[in-house]
């Protein structure tokens, strides 16, 4: 199954949940799209909460269900909780540490901004969305890209950059201090129902 290309609000309405991280969508009508959308009151089940769970995580991050799935499996094999190793390798992926630097607004135009080779990690240029990022790798913009209109305008109106990350405004650098704690992650994802469908 290939990457959601389709209506994002109309995607965050039927997930009650912001997928672009503004807000907006919820603002006007929170709730699900459709004629009997406000009208609704369907009581989920445990699979029916589980599959909304992990489908909010996925689209929140931009990723194929093959791409999610391997991930889950890979923090399974990880030390530690595997919900939140789950969620941290999720938060290492390039595409969402150039949104979270504040070089892009959304996470769909920081993954556009890596696929078109606008970004470099330690100096070398990257333009695999998905690259694991390791802690204290640098991540910064080509020369020819520091000057594109959607950086200096995402750059203008960001006004806040994770603990575990550092930015320089000045050269548009970011470092990756180190792995993100469960509390600085989404706080809305409930990683515990996601571990559970996937091990049914």
């Amino acid at each position: 199954m290939a990457r959601y290309t389709g209506p994002v609000w109309k995607k965050s309405r039927r997930l009650g949940i912001s997928l672009t991280g503004t807000g907006k969508e919820l603002e006007k009508r929170p709730y699900a799209p459709g004629q009997h959308g406000a009208n609704q009151r369907r009581k989920l089940s445990e699979y029916g909460l589980q599959l909304q769970e992990k489908q909010k995580l996925r689209f929140m991050y931009g990723i194929n269900e093959r791409q999610f799935r391997r991930l889950f499996d890979q923090a399974g094999k990880m030390k530690g909780i595997h919900g939140e190793n789950f969620m941290i390798l999720l938060e290492s992926r390039l595409d969402n540490l150039v949104y979270r630097l504040g070089l892009a607004r959304t996470r769909r135009q920081a993954r556009q901004l890596v696929s078109h080779g606008h970004v470099t990690v330690d100096g070398g240029r990257v333009d695999i969305a998905s690259y694991r990022v390791k802690p204290g790798q640098v991540i910064g913009l080509r020369e020819k890209s520091q000057n594109l209109d959607i950086v200096k305008e995402a750059v203008e109106t960001n006004n806040f950059v994770p603990e575990y990350l550092s930015f320089n405004e000045d050269t548009l650098e970011g470092t990756y201090t180190r792995y993100p704690e469960r509390s600085e992650l989404p706080a809305e994802i409930n990683e515990a129902l996601i571990v559970e469908f996937y091990s049914r």
